[in-house]
C-alpha cells in the first residue's frame, strides 16, 4: 500500500473535522460520509438511527465483517440561559470540564443561528478572582460568554438561544510538517478519514475482499449506544476503528496501530485479536497490543444489544483522548495496512 493513502485518510478526516457534530447533533457530517463513500463508487445509505452504512462488497456469505467507526463527537447542550445573558452547560458524552475552560465554541439556535462564544470560568479574570487557581471546574463553575451585546437572560433569549440548543466546540486541525495530526476529535474522525482510505485502496487497486465487508459510521458511540443497531444479515464479525489509547502503562506510541485485546467492557475476542496480530505481522505494520483501562467501544454495544458475533477493536495511537489529542500519518498507515490485510486474509 502506497503512503499516498494515509495521507488522503488525513485529508478526509480534516475536512469531516471542520464539520461540528457533536453527539445528537450529526445529520451533517453524516450526509458528508455518505456522500464520501458514494463518491468513490460504494452503496451507502443513511440508518434510521442517523448512521451511514456502507456495502464495500467482497465474496457474499454468513462470515461477512462489520467494521465501525463513529462520527459524533464530544461537546455540550443549553442547561439554562442565566440572569447575566450567559450560558450554563451539560455535556454531551465525556466531554470534561477541564478541557473546556477557555475554549472558543458555537451555537447553534434552532431558529437557524450560529452563534460564537468563548467557554470560561465564572468571574474569569485573574486580576479579580482572587480564588481562580483554586475554583473546582465543573459545568455549574464555568459559562459561556456569547460574543454579543447581551448582559440579561432576556436579551440572550432575543437571540434566538435557549435551553437544549447545542453547543460545539472549536476542533483547531493541524497537520504538522512533521506528519502529526492534532486537534480535538481525532475520537473518531480520524478513523472514518482511515476507512475512506480503505475504500479508496479497495477501489483503485481493483481488490476484492475475502469475505463480504461493510462500514457502518455510527453517530451515537459517544453516549454508549452508537453500534447497537444496523448489523447486515451475515456479519459473524464486527470491528471497531477507533482511537488506540497512548498513556503510562501502554506500549502504543502514536505512531502505530493500537491492537486491543480488553477494555473496561472486558476482553475481545481471542481469536480475533491473534488474527489482527497475524494481520498486522504479514502486512509489515508496526504495531502494539494494549490493555485500556478505561475504554468502551461501538461493537460492545452490538454485543450489548444481542448480536451474536466476535469482535475486535482497533486504531492508530491517540495521545491525550478526550482532550486536544494528537496522533501521526505513520499511526494512520500502520492502521490502513492492517485493515487492508485482514479484509483479505482468508477465513479458517
Amino acid at each position: 500500500m502506497e503512503y499516498s493513502y494515509a495521507q488522503y485518510a488525513a485529508q478526509m478526516a480534516a475536512q469531516l473535522l471542520a464539520i461540528d457534530s457533536p453527539t445528537g447533533f450529526t445529520a451533517r457530517a453524516a450526509r458528508w460520509v455518505l456522500e464520501a463513500f458514494s463518491g468513490l463508487g460504494f452503496e451507502a445509505r443513511l440508518t434510521t438511527k442517523g448512521g451511514v452504512l456502507v456495502d464495500l462488497g467482497g465474496s457474499q456469505g454468513e462470515n461477512g465483517l462489520l467494521l465501525e467507526a463513529h462520527t459524533d463527537t464530544l461537546g455540550a447542550m443549553v442547561a439554562e440561559v442565566k440572569e447575566n445573558g450567559r450560558l450554563r452547560l451539560t455535556n454531551l458524552g465525556g466531554m470534561s470540564p477541564n478541557n473546556a475552560e477557555a475554549e472558543n465554541v458555537r451555537v447553534y439556535t434552532r431558529g437557524g443561528k450560529v452563534l460564537e462564544g468563548t467557554c470560561q470560568l465564572c468571574n474569569a479574570s485573574v486580576h479579580v478572582n482572587g480564588d481562580y487557581a483554586t475554583a473546582k471546574r465543573s459545568f455549574d463553575t464555568l459559562e459561556v460568554v456569547l460574543d454579543e451585546n447581551t448582559a440579561s437572560a432576556q436579551e440572550t433569549r432575543a437571540l434566538g438561544v435557549e435551553t437544549g440548543d447545542m453547543v460545539c466546540f472549536e476542533p483547531r486541525t493541524r497537520i504538522t510538517s512533521t506528519g502529526y495530526i492534532k486537534s480535538r476529535f481525532l475520537d473518531d474522525k480520524l478513523s472514518v478519514g482511515i476507512l475512506l482510505g480503505l475504500a479508496r485502496y479497495l477501489k483503485e487497486q481493483g481488490v476484492t475482499p475475502a469475505r463480504h465487508v461493510w462500514v457502518h459510521v455510527t453517530v451515537y458511540e459517544e453516549v454508549g449506544h452508537g453500534g447497537a443497531a444496523s448489523v447486515p444479515q451475515g456479519v459473524t464479525e464486527a470491528i471497531s476503528v477507533d482511537m488506540g489509547c497512548v498513556g503510562d502503562g501502554l506500549t502504543c506510541t502514536e505512531r502505530q496501530v493500537s491492537i486491543c485485546a480488553k477494555d473496561s467492557g472486558g476482553p475481545y475476542s481471542y481469536e480475533v485479536v491473534g488474527r489482527l496480530i497475524a494481520a498486522a505481522k504479514a502486512q509489515g505494520s508496526d504495531y502494539a497490543v494494549d490493555v485500556y483501562p478505561h475504554y468502551g467501544s461501538d461493537v460492545e454495544a452490538t454485543l450489548g444489544a444481542g448480536y451474536d458475533l466476535r469482535h475486535g477493536l482497533i486504531g492508530p495511537g491517540v495521545y491525550a483522548s478526550h482532550g486536544y489529542e494528537r496522533s501521526h500519518m505513520d499511526g494512520v498507515f500502520n492502521t490502513l495496512k492492517l485493515l487492508a490485510g485482514y479484509v483479505t486474509m482468508e477465513q479458517a
